[in-house]
């Protein structure tokens, strides 16, 4: 049976989406919600209509400020806890401060843990490493399910391995179609490190020639499109919206999938 949250029926269960394993046992949904820039009531309200929606992955940060709205929403939703794949992601500027800073999050979202912890963005050349050790550091408490970083370059991520014998989890990083590098894509593959894209709409033409014909083929919309090309190339990402009826939307993208030659159609316009 469809899970039932707040009187409606979610368009689809946790074990029907698709996933992607990382290190510990967790598994990420490939479809997230961002919540970047939804604060306050406003946040709250997107983050329980996301979950109404079928999200079962949410993903906030501390600069965000909107943990407690996300909190909230959660405990609201009617859902397990176990059920939603939670990210949190620590701000450059908490060096030396990445316990406390943790622990802040897992109090303001009221949680004992997270599925994700990320680097926010590569601190100093001299810091990441030390930070990268407390991030798994938390990973070896239970704090946190796994960890990994975000705005990282490969060299970067490189550069940790190294140094620790870690490879991240995740890097999360600015990604559509017109951002599109197959050399990108095939070294985090090939480092075992899952790609996570951001800002899918905001770094795309929704107008463009080639989505606008694919999805007219498919009778769905141009940023349908886009989110399921991040799917079928087992890529997550995390469209946000606050407008309720664009959430549902945006989380509809299961009843369709992209041919072999659209896909290197619209891979071609990263040129």
């Amino acid at each position: 049976m469809p899970a039932v949250i707040r009187g409606r029926t979610a368009a689809m269960t946790t074990a029907e989406q698709p996933t992607v394993p990382l290190a510990g046992d967790a598994r990420m949904p490939l479809l997230g919600f961002g919540t970047w820039l939804a604060t306050g009531e406003a946040g709250y309200d997107a983050v329980l209509a996301a979950l109404d929606a079928g999200y079962r992955h949410i993903d906030t940060a501390t600069m965000y400020g909107n943990e407690r709205e996300v909190g909230r929403a959660i405990k609201e939703s009617g859902l397990r806890r176990e059920d939603i794949f939670l990210t949190t992601k620590l701000p450059p500027d908490r060096v030396g401060r990445e316990r406390q800073t943790l622990e802040a999050s897992l109090s303001a979202l009221d949680t004992d843990y997270v599925d994700l912890w990320l680097i926010h963005w590569p601190p100093s050349a001299a810091g990441s490493i030390p930070v990268w050790r407390e991030l798994l550091a938390a990973r070896d408490e239970n704090l946190t399910r796994t960890v990994g970083v975000s705005n990282y370059s490969v060299s970067q991520i490189d550069e940790l391995i190294q140094a620790t014998e870690e490879t991240p989890a995740v890097n999360q990083i600015r990604w559509s179609p017109s951002l599109y590098d197959r050399r990108t894509h095939a070294a985090h593959r090939d480092r075992g490190v899952v790609l996570e894209g951001y800002s899918p709409f905001k770094a795309s033409d929704l107008s463009d020639p080639v989505l606008t014909r694919i999805a007219a083929a498919h009778d769905v919309s141009p940023a349908q499109v886009v989110l399921r090309w991040h799917i079928d190339h087992e890529i997550v990402v995390i469209p946000k919206s606050v407008t309720p009826e664009r959430i549902r939307v945006n989380a509809d993208v299961f009843r369709f999938s992209l041919t072999a030659e659209e896909m290197r159609d619209i891979d071609a316009l990263g040129g």
